[in-house]
């Protein structure tokens, strides 16, 4: 039987410059950039703390969704886990539903007189327990998850080839939770190619769109798709005929490029990484 191309590796057009509409840009940027721009902004302990605050936040979830919300951070795993403000004097850390949460460290200093709410506040000079504040990020995910029932912790749907069915989504949380889904050996290897992606290109742009993952630049477009088969997982290049060396597996479309990864072959990652690079300077795919 003939192999069903999947849609996320077949681009509607060629493969040229587009600039996405003010719209589609905007929603893109927004969350990130406005985050860099208030950390920038700030421009003195507060902003130092907020930018600290935030790793910590990423490295305990790297799942997690940053968004803008009431023109401050917030952060969103399977609902709102917290927001970041700045004061004159004071950064809060604001749990939505802290009241909630344990807290034998008790790093929760304010709002403690609400029913929902907690919120930590750090003033210049203060000490920050990195790993005490990871594992209250944890737990908030966590009591976020457990309010959604059996039905948040189910697996996805495996589609035809054993591709799971992912909700179209912005982010690294719907590429995580694919990875999550895809079945045996092949959960390792979506692993490891995200692993190699964010290494070589930090700050790459990550959306889960037709059940793949997809891979691009902010303003260019998607440059990498990946797609699950029965015997193979497929990494595919949209500007694939502009790299040196070219992927080797032909597409219908005269730019795209493919190279399959079966289980126990070797991922030459040094090549993989020089492709992501050269892609990452071209014009992308814009559906």
């Amino acid at each position: 039987m003939a192999e069903r191309k999947p849609a996320a590796t077949r681009p509607k057009r060629a493969a040229g410059k587009r600039e996405p509409s003010a719209a589609t840009k905007g929603k893109v940027e927004s969350a990130s950039k406005l985050i860099d721009r208030r950390i920038k902004e700030l421009a003195d302990w507060r902003g130092e703390t907020l930018q600290r605050i935030r790793a910590i936040i990423k490295a305990a979830d790297p799942g997690i969704v940053e968004e803008w919300k009431w023109a401050t951070p917030v952060w969103s795993h399977d609902g709102l886990v917290c927001t970041g403000e700045a004061y004159k004097n004071v950064v809060k850390i604001t749990f939505a539903r802290g009241a909630s949460l344990e807290d034998p460290s008790g790093l929760f200093n304010a709002s403690l007189e609400g029913k929902v709410r907690r919120a930590i506040d750090i003033r210049e000079g203060d000490e920050i327990d990195e790993a005490e504040l990871e594992d209250l990020i944890r737990a908030a995910v966590a009591l976020n998850r457990k309010s959604k029932g059996p039905a948040a912790a189910a697996k996805p749907a495996l589609l035809a080839g054993g591709n799971p069915q992912i909700a179209r989504a912005d982010g690294d949380a719907p590429v995580q939770a694919y990875i999550a889904a895809m079945p045996g050996w092949k959960s390792d290897v979506g692993r490891r190619l995200d692993a190699l992606i964010v290494r070589t290109l930090p700050g790459v742009r990550k959306a889960v769109k037709w059940n793949s993952p997809l891979y691009g630049v902010e303003g260019q477009g998607w440059f990498l798709g990946i797609h699950c088969f029965t015997r193979y997982v497929k990494v595919a290049f949209f500007r694939g005929a502009s790299l040196r060396p070219v992927p080797p597996v032909p597409s219908k479309d005269e730019h795209t490029r493919y190279f399959h990864i079966h289980e126990n072959d070797r991922l030459d990652e040094e090549l993989v990484a020089s492709w992501i690079r050269q892609a990452s300077k071209l014009p992308g795919w814009v559906p």
